[in-house]
């Protein structure tokens, strides 16, 4: 393929992809005029995150903390199926701990010698036992909806962030815009816009990526949840928590994940820069 081929290429991919995030921030402006708008309306705030960038790790504080929160509000709602209780003594917990706190839930089991189905104290190789029987009683118990579980949401909850941003988090490793959503969209809730038309029962949010509202009131109020820790009891501090726990939840080997890729990465630069010396020597005892 001659070089003039490929360059043209290149070119005609760049145009699009630039024409594609134009597209996308007239969109979101759209909300103003009437027309379709992009959503989420705004985007997602920003937050510090201590496993961010090549160099991040857990905070097992701020997890532990994330996970008494899921605990004693968000798991009301929403399940956390693909989470075993053993998977927690990752976040600082001892086996013996680990073991308690299984047991404070109820798995069904069986069949028993009779042929039924029995319930008993959860055990560490368990997971997470849900809210709701099936599917059908959750979305029946909450306006024909059921609530997203949340062992892959922060992954799935990723708002695209467009070009060029997207180039430069390949580089900075970037993969908080799940965590930043999450966190955004817990304390996004606002006051319905004059103008602003929505249907009753549902929650005005601008950080909601399916909508401009949505079904789940929110959840979330200071000093509902206590921290032994003396870490502030705000919704903010709740919501970066939750988030955070979600995120390990999601991807619990992203720091290792991260930490391997940026090793590779300096091999390779390292065995680039050894590759150019070895030719540029080779070439330069060769005769014409």
């Amino acid at each position: 393929m001659k070089l003039t081929t490929v360059f043209s290429r290149l070119i005609a991919a760049g145009f699009a992809t630039m024409l594609s995030a134009s597209m996308m921030t007239t969109s979101i402006r759209a909300e103003e005029d009437g027309s379709s708008p992009h959503y989420p309306i705004n985007h997602p705030k920003p937050a510090h995150w201590s496993f961010s960038g090549p160099f991040g790790h857990w905070d097992l504080g701020q997890l532990q903390r994330g996970l008494k929160v899921y605990k004693e509000v968000c798991s009301s709602c929403h399940s956390l199926d693909l989470v075993p209780f053993r998977k927690l003594h990752d976040l600082g917990y001892s086996q013996a701990q680990v073991k308690a706190f299984a047991a404070e839930y109820e798995v069904t089991d069986g069949p028993n010698p009779e042929g039924e189905m029995f319930d008993r104290p959860a055990k560490p190789s368990d997971y997470f036992p849900g809210p709701y029987a099936n599917a059908v009683e959750a979305a029946s118990l909450n306006n024909g909806a059921a609530p997203p579980d949340f062992s892959l949401l922060a992954k799935a909850r990723a708002p695209e962030r467009g070009f060029p941003t997207f180039i430069f988090d390949v580089f900075t490793m970037y993969a908080e815009n799940g965590p930043d959503y999450i966190y955004s969209l817990l304390t996004g809730y606002q006051d319905t816009p004059d103008g602003v038309e929505i249907g009753e029962d549902i929650y005005y949010n601008p950080y909601f990526i399916g909508g401009k509202a949505l079904a789940m009131a929110p959840p979330l109020e200071d000093d509902l949840v206590d921290y032994d820790d003396g870490t502030a009891q705000t919704v903010d501090q709740y919501s970066q928590d939750v988030a955070a726990f979600m995120m390990w939840a999601a991807e619990p080997n992203l720091v290792e994940r991260k930490s391997l890729g940026f090793k590779v990465m300096l091999f390779l630069i390292i065995f680039s820069i050894l590759l150019y010396f070895t030719k540029k020597r080779v070439f330069t005892n060769l005769k014409d």
